[in-house]
């Protein structure tokens, strides 16, 4: 499930795209208005958190815009905490409203609550990329109707990705932010360790896989034809 988180604090945005991560989504990012709606067009994602302090942007002149190409659940941050900007952002379309500071828990908390609202998580449907189907609730990822392959947390955040961008080569640090988060441990060396753990469950001979790739100088892809 995709969250497109729209924020221009970089660090902030790094802390929550984690936590969003750690807890299974798949974490879009936006740093201003442009960015935010090219994302919406291109990823179709199943909710928005939409900070409504954007440096020279105005979170609340972006949210009809927003409204105007997805029907997806807004949740807003800001640090204004008046009652004026709480009613004008609901009648602008928001579904919820976050008033900084706040928890990464609390975050979590009131996106469950609106995706369950909107009908989009009463039971996450399964990825499907050509022969592979990834059941994110299940952890397990099975090829071409074959027996389901349990996936460790990490694996299936790898898995994630590899199959929400199917046939492309995914940079080393793309899929590293997704796994370990921008603020997480992981470098170049963990993720081939993760990438050959994956392959031993999912290849007949992991040494000369058929499935999961290197584009060398590229990155990993995820072969569905």
């Amino acid at each position: 499930m995709k969250i497109l988180l729209v924020d221009d604090d970089d660090e902030l945005r790094a802390i929550l795209c984690f936590a969003l991560r750690q807890a299974g989504y798949l974490a879009l990012e936006a740093a201003d208005g442009r960015s935010a709606l090219a994302a919406v067009e291109s990823e179709r994602p199943s909710a928005i958190v939409l900070d409504l302090n954007l440096g020279r942007e105005d979170g609340l002149e972006l949210l009809p815009r927003l409204r105007e190409r997805t029907g997806a659940p807004v949740l807003i941050l800001s640090v204004r905490a008046g009652e004026e900007d709480v009613v004008r952002g609901l009648d602008l379309g928001a579904d919820d409203y976050l008033t900084k500071p706040f928890s990464p828990r609390t975050l979590l908390a009131r996106l469950r609550a609106l995706l369950r609202r909107a009908g989009a998580e009463a039971r996450e449907a399964p990825l499907h990329a050509g022969p592979f189907v990834l059941d994110l609730e299940a952890r397990t990822l099975t090829i071409a109707g074959g027996r389901p392959v349990r996936l460790t947390p990490l694996e299936l955040r790898l898995a994630q990705l590899l199959l929400a961008r199917a046939g492309e080569s995914i940079p080393a640090e793309r899929l590293i932010a997704h796994v370990w988060g921008a603020r997480g441990d992981g470098d170049r060396q963990l993720l081939k360790q993760l990438v050959h753990r994956l392959r031993q469950k999912i290849e007949a001979d992991p040494a000369a896989p058929r499935w999961l790739v290197t584009d060398a100088g590229a990155g990993y892809r995820l072969v569905v034809e």
